[in-house]
């Protein structure tokens, strides 16, 4: 018997430990409780419809309430539920894995699934320092990021995370992690009017961190296509090239954390294809599935599983719902409506929409900046639109918690007020959003920054 309204919320107060949750916000009023997914919309208990959008957690790529992902689901838990990969395989993770590799750039073929993208992100580490000791190179096992990156919350993915107020509760963290700038273009202090010269002094300093702490210790370099915390950060003409040459140079692995940028979020099954790179590893996660089942993949070059083929020797990692077989028979449906539906052309065919759209916004005086490629959109607010300045910590607190972010979803509109670097708007809609919707999300948008701006 379903719990009423009533019930869910005394319930949800009671025991319900969510998930980045300021709780002591809920003790006098409600919490959200979404019942029910349709399309790009949700539905909470109340009955009310909102637009996806973030798709849930930029998750949500063909939409909610699938009956083909439904029941790709229901007919493999009836076949077989469950079968660990230690040791032994099962059809869906052996053709899955054949059909990413085959997606993959380059000579990227070996997939190692986990539940989740942290999941991920903590295998290519552990990977790289294991690698490195089997071809002679114990030394190599530090890491570098970029500021404000956000690459999980375990251990060690979060150590490899750049927002210094996320992790400081946790620490001691796992060492051997450095930061080097992001691309944020919009706040460069040199070269922000010339993005290719920005680019090659960003990537530049990729490199001078790793010479910094001595090419022979470092193993890896991540980096999202586009950077997400920090509200959307585009890489500039000639970035990832740089990038590219500065680790081959150092022997250093470039791993292109892709666990919101896969699967389409950028009209590509990886961004790396689209910014035109090779990685050596890739990390992703939500899309793969659409979200209807956890899943996440490292996706090794065969470089790095060759040290592993050696009679004897093993990769001592692994996960328990790692390849779920439910999940990966998800994931199998999901590529299948992505080729059938022809969800990458969409994305391309649609996001100059998009864009054009979102940067309508810029007419409003608390829009500084509207940033992002494919359906992966940031909008930076300001005080101040001529000197560029950000808020303080007291109005961002007032501004995006207390207003922007709950407005937003009392107009209609699910998406994410955040203030990890300059405060931000996050959009990341359903790949299946239609031009409609966009321009319904943009009117709701404005509605409510316009409100925000006139509150300063």
């Amino acid at each position: 018997m379903a719990l009423s309204h009533e019930q869910l919320q005394s319930t949800a107060k009671d025991h319900l430990w969510m998930h980045f949750t300021r709780h002591g916000s809920y003790q006098d009023s409600d919490v959200p409780v979404i019942v029910r997914g349709e399309g790009v919309h949700l539905v909470d208990s109340h009955g009310r419809r909102y637009l996806d959008g973030l798709a849930g957690l930029f998750v949500s790529q063909l939409g909610h309430g699938r009956e083909d992902l439904a029941e790709a689901a229901a007919k493999q838990a009836r076949e077989l539920a469950f079968m660990p990969l230690w040791s032994y395989a099962h059809p869906t993770a052996v053709e899955l894995a054949g059909r990413i590799a085959a997606r993959a750039p380059g000579d990227l073929n070996r997939v190692f699934f986990t539940s989740g993208g942290g999941e991920a992100v903590e295998s290519a580490w552990k990977l790289a320092k294991n690698y490195f000791k089997l071809v002679g190179k114990p030394m190599k096992h530090k890491v570098v990021s970029r500021a404000i990156a956000y690459h999980g919350t375990t251990q060690g993915a979060l150590s490899i995370t750049g927002l210094p107020l996320l992790k400081q509760q946790f620490e001691p963290l796992v060492p051997s992690t450095f930061r080097a700038p992001n691309t944020n273009i919009y706040r460069a202090p040199l070269h922000g009017d010339d993005p290719e010269a920005f680019g090659r002094w960003a990537a530049d300093q990729i490199g001078v961190a790793i010479e910094q702490e001595g090419p022979d210790t470092v193993a890896a370099v991540f980096l999202e296509p586009v950077q997400n915390a920090g509200g959307c950060f585009p890489p500039p003409p000639g970035y990832f090239q740089r990038v590219r040459e500065i680790c081959d140079e150092h022997d250093v692995l470039l791993v292109s954390d892709e666990v919101i940028c896969a699967f389409g979020r950028l009209g590509h099954y990886f961004g790396a294809e689209r910014y035109g790179y090779q990685p050596d590893m890739i990390t992703c996660a939500k899309g793969i599935t659409s979200g209807y089942a956890p899943l996440g993949a490292m996706i090794a070059s065969d470089r790095l599983m060759e040290p592993f083929l050696r009679h004897g020797e093993m990769f001592a990692h692994g996960y328990t719902f790692g390849g779920h077989p439910v999940s990966t028979a998800v994931a199998l449906a999901n590529l299948d409506a992505f080729e059938n539906e022809h969800v990458l052309e969409g994305v391309r065919e649609r996001e100059g929409h998009m864009r054009a759209t979102f940067e309508r916004l810029l007419d409003l005086p608390i829009v500084g900046d509207v940033r992002g490629d494919g359906f992966f959109y940031g909008i930076e607010l300001v005080k101040d639109k001529t000197t560029r300045e950000s808020f303080t910590a007291e109005e961002c607190e007032r501004l995006l918690y207390g207003f922007v972010s709950k407005q937003l979803f009392a107009e209609g509109l699910y998406c994410r007020a955040d203030d990890r670097g300059d405060p931000v708007v996050q959009l990341a809609p359903p790949l299946v959003m239609t031009r409609e919707h966009v321009e319904e999300m943009e009117q709701i948008l404005r509605t409510v920054l316009d409100k925000a701006g006139a509150m300063l």
